[in-house]
């Protein structure tokens, strides 16, 4: 086992921000895990270490790699310093970054990921999966959050957690969403809140399970699988359900938000009552619904996103319309058009959009992005993703 791997071909990279590869002595699956994206998030820290130190070589198929994310954030035990290193993965912050001369505490941290990055894609063979471990300033079940491709919904199944779809609607520039805009399977997984002794055991459960479904293990001890899977499906109260993000509280510059102490995820909310206060002023529920990640901690910009609950009826009528490429119809319509060649982006005039229900492009593995007073983009993971890759795993 190697507790650090370094690459010669890439000088820019600092050998400690890899934590951890396992080469192991038999081909698999390429298993790329982050932890501490965000600083004051440790819990997967410390459970990549605890893996580090368990398998070796004759026990992995592949490679399993663990990166991390913020150093200087890690060290000074803060969310971000400038800015949130998991806002800054969008394409046209991407484009600047090779080209910026200043660059700011976390966008250092950005160049040397991507380059880090790049050459990991670069120099290993797939199937490649990616998990990004993070924790919540509020109590929590154990949940997995993945942008809506079938992929991630297929593999993410497997976990006895709550999955949440629709995170990339509301957020720019995860660095998961770019991942799967690559075409990989990409999850990210909230183990617990952040000082909790939970969130580490369930870090290190997801990660023995993650090796399993990946195929990732050489050998497989159905003992240790059904305790990491009872302590996941303990630990989230056995919901193991789809829920999908329906609204997000933005908090604004200047703002004085505070949530209402004691709420926590997955807690059901009624309409109008109150959960937070903005400026002193009582923020209401407008839903009957379920709260999630609700801001307990003073850097953060998302007060509280709601959620609700997905029937499996249009779980699997949306798989469908899918794979049938019902969406090609679309650009059928006045108003509506591809935006480039590879036909993963439509571009919507918003006089057409305003007469389909956002539902129906959910369906159809879109979700919107408005750009201008005219104009929406719809982005579509299904056609990015590189589905002959994984159609060869047991999980597809």
């Amino acid at each position: 086992m190697n507790q650090v791997v370094s690459y010669p071909s890439i000088k820019e990279v600092k050998t400690n921000r890899v934590i951890g590869k396992i080469q192991g002595t038999k081909q698999g699956p390429t298993v790329v895990f982050f932890a501490g994206i965000h600083g004051n998030e440790k819990a997967g820290v410390t459970a990549l270490k605890t893996m580090f130190n368990t398998f070796i070589e004759d026990d992995i198929k592949g490679t399993v790699f663990g990166i991390l994310g913020n150093l200087k954030a890690l060290e000074k035990n803060q969310r971000y310093l400038d800015e949130d290193l998991n806002r800054l993965w969008t394409s046209d912050r991407l484009n600047n970054l090779m080209h910026k001369v200043n660059l700011n505490s976390e966008e250092k941290e950005q160049k040397e990921l991507f380059v880090l990055l790049t050459r990991l894609i670069a120099d290993n063979t797939g199937p490649f999966y990616f998990i990004d471990f993070h924790t919540t300033s509020s109590k929590t079940l154990p949940f997995i959050t993945i942008n809506d491709a079938l992929i991630n919904r297929k593999f993410s199944k497997q976990f006895p957690v709550p999955i949440v779809l629709g995170i990339e609607e509301y957020l720019d520039g995860p660095l998961l969403s770019y991942i799967n805009a690559l075409g990989y399977v990409s999850l990210g997984f909230e183990s617990g809140q952040h000082t909790g002794k939970e969130a580490i055991v369930n870090c290190i459960s997801f990660i023995h399970l993650t090796l399993i479904f990946s195929d990732a293990l050489a050998t497989k001890k159905d003992l240790e699988y059904k305790e990491y899977y009872k302590q996941l499906k303990s630990g989230s109260n056995n919901l193991a359900e789809i829920f999908e993000i329906i609204d997000l509280y933005r908090i604004q510059e200047e703002e004085d938000f505070k949530m209402k102490p004691g709420f926590k995820s997955f807690e059901d909310i009624k309409k109008k009552m109150v959960l937070a206060t903005s400026n002193s002023v009582p923020v209401l529920s407008k839903y009957n619904a379920k709260l999630f990640m609700p801001l307990y901690q003073k850097k953060g910009k998302e007060g509280f996103f709601i959620i609700k609950r997905i029937a499996p009826f249009f779980m699997n009528l949306s798989t469908i319309l899918r794979r049938m490429k019902v969406d090609s119809m679309l650009v059928l319509l006045p108003g509506v058009f591809w935006e480039n060649d590879k036909k993963n982006v439509l571009v919507v005039n918003l006089k057409i959009a305003r007469f389909f229900a956002k539902s129906i492009f959910h369906l159809l593995g879109y979700r919107s992005k408005q750009v201008d007073t005219k104009y929406i983009k719809l982005y579509n993971r299904e056609r990015a993703t590189k589905k002959a890759m994984y159609k060869g795993q047991a999980w597809y």
